[in-house]
């Protein structure tokens, strides 16, 4: 593999860590001597040279099926369509960062810097929906990584599964912190003629210099209320989704966050305090000591308040809005805020009531409606 000389301290421009935690799974884990690394870089030189920022690779992913299916009660879907796994977003508290485990890679650097997309992700998906014993129900893109990250501008698989699914009028909600989505605005639309459509924006704070750093390749805040616009003016439902909600650090821009997504056309609202499963505990530390070293302890105690004394808590129930006070008055935060700004709490019901099949027959016009 290849080794970049950062050190814990160090910040890699458009990205959201600079280092690889030890992938749980692995026996063997590979520790970096930053000052050895620098000095082979650059020997005459005493201080640690800077490394040339690590490049996005990309890699096909050869499944053979495209349907995740969940039992969770706390995400509001039971199937899935993820076109790509690992997400050049960055974001570095990603609950999904510990998925790239499973491909033998870690889930800090390596999460945003080594990229799967599936090649045959629409062909899998009409296979899947096309199926006999496919029983209809709103599919969610993506569940875990971006399906609308920079990739997606040159590989089109998320256009792709929408046109499926439009095809075949199947519901779709879609998870999104990019404007990107709005390139799609036609294909959701048709959907949303059948009341199979819904967008939902991620929007974790309104300040941009605190985006860029805790989500640095995903869309400005502005650009992401601009694309709620775009889609409520497609006459397609669209909401927002304020998660993660970091408690001591974006918590109390819960009432403005709300109230700026309505004005730009958001009908409805939920919310997801922030999880730090396995690794993304020790990035997301990390990060705070970096960015944030004031508030380090005052964040991680408020974390551990809601987490039962931890930084994670994965039991269903209550992984997504934690238990003891700061949790209640978060939610009760979330509830007035939503009065206040008229938006819904609860999603919009998708009907499956038009879908059909074409039974590998040769599909109609897309304009055919």
């Amino acid at each position: 593999m290849t080794l970049y000389p950062y050190s814990p301290s160090t910040s890699i421009r458009g990205r959201g860590t600079a280092t690889n935690p030890r992938n749980r799974f692995e026996r063997l884990h590979v520790e970096q001597d930053c000052e050895a690394l620098a000095g082979a870089f650059c020997p005459e030189m005493e201080a640690p040279a800077e490394a040339p920022p690590p490049p996005t690779e990309f890699f096909p992913d050869a499944s053979r099926s495209i349907l995740s299916y969940n039992d969770s009660p706390d995400v509001g879907f039971e199937v899935s369509v993820n076109p790509y796994r690992g997400c050049e977003h960055g974001c570095v508290y990603c609950y999904a960062r510990p998925t790239h485990e499973y491909l033998g890679f870690s889930c800090g650097l390596d999460f945003e810097t080594k990229v799967l997309y599936k090649p045959d992700a629409p062909v899998l998906l009409r296979e899947a929906l096309e199926a006999s014993s496919y029983e209809p129900r709103p599919i969610a893109l993506s569940g875990a990584t971006d399906p609308y990250q920079p990739i997606e501008r040159q590989m089109e698989l998320t256009r792709g599964c929408l046109e499926v699914l439009a095809d075949l009028r199947n519901p779709a909600c879609v998870m999104t912190k990019s404007h990107l989505v709005t390139r799609d605005a036609d294909l959701l639309g048709r959907l949303a003629r059948h009341d199979a459509a819904a967008v939902m924006i991620s929007l974790t704070t309104l300040d941009p210099n605190l985006a860029r750093r805790l989500e640095p390749r995903a869309s400005a805040p502005l650009s992401r209320l601009a694309a709620i616009s775009t889609l409520a003016r497609a006459r397609v439902p669209v909401g927002v989704l304020v998660s993660p909600v970091i408690p001591g650090l974006t918590d109390h821009e819960m009432p403005a966050l709300l109230a700026e997504a309505a004005r730009a056309g958001a009908t409805f609202a939920r919310f997801a305090i922030l999880r730090l499963p396995h690794a993304v505990a020790e990035l997301f530390d990390d990060w705070l000591a970096r960015h944030y070293p004031a508030r380090r302890e005052k964040v991680l105690a408020r974390i551990r308040d809601i987490r039962g004394g931890r930084l994670d808590d994965s039991r269903f129930g209550t992984r997504m809005r934690g238990e003891g006070v700061f949790a209640l008055q978060t939610a009760d935060l979330f509830e007035v805020s939503c009065r206040r700004a008229n938006l819904r709490t609860e999603t919009p019901r998708l009907s499956v009531a038009s879908f059909r099949r074409r039974f590998g027959q040769l599909s109609l016009p897309l304009f055919d409606e």
